[in-house]
């Protein structure tokens, strides 16, 4: 049992009996003195994507749930599914735009350091690294002498999301994007 206190992003809980994961904690601190502290979370239902919102006191738990993580390779998109490929059975399984979400907006071709979540032999969800390193395929052209401003413009990054980079960025440049937040972190080693 997980107290609420201890709820972190990307854990993986049951609630009303189905596996869910945590993906945004707000916590509220009483004013008055003797009130809880509650802990707002919302949480995607890991079989049905579906999404909820709860609220809990600090005292309150939630037990993990028993899944298991396999790492995964995405192999490539089609027009109905995205192809992934377990890295240590080389089983294929494939999840739809609807089933990825945001993640879609993070993936390339042949990227490994996936790990996919499995419950009872069937994967329900796949989890991303924290971070990605990927090129800027369209942006306004860099402006010199800008690199000190923290001025900002919006890229179009090879998989098609849009991030604001700083303005002295050229297309090509490869850059570490945030997978959680859709940020960019700065430029990436190449």
């Amino acid at each position: 049992m997980v107290p609420a206190k201890d709820f972190k992003r990307r854990m993986v809980v049951e609630i009303e009996g189905a596996p869910h994961m945590i993906e945004q904690i707000q916590v509220q601190t009483p004013s008055a003195r003797g009130a809880a502290t509650l802990y707002k979370i919302k949480a995607r239902n890991l079989k049905t994507k579906n999404r909820i919102e709860k609220t809990y006191r600090g005292t309150d738990s939630l037990s993990e749930s028993s899944f298991e993580r396999r790492p995964v390779q995405f192999l490539y998109r089609d027009p109905e599914a995205f192809h992934f490929m377990d890295s240590e059975s080389f089983n294929q399984f494939s999840f739809t735009l609807e089933d990825l979400g945001e993640q879609a907006s993070f993936m390339t071709e042949n990227m490994a350091d996936i790990e996919a979540l499995v419950v009872d032999d069937e994967v329900i969800a796949i989890e991303l690294p924290d971070t990605v390193d990927l090129p800027i395929a369209e942006t306004a052209p860099g402006v010199r002498g800008n690199s000190a401003t923290g001025r900002t413009k919006p890229a179009t990054l090879s998989t098609g999301f849009i991030v604001q980079v700083p303005e002295h960025l050229e297309p090509g440049t490869l850059v570490r994007v945030d997978t959680r937040t859709g940020e960019y972190l700065g430029r990436a080693n190449s």
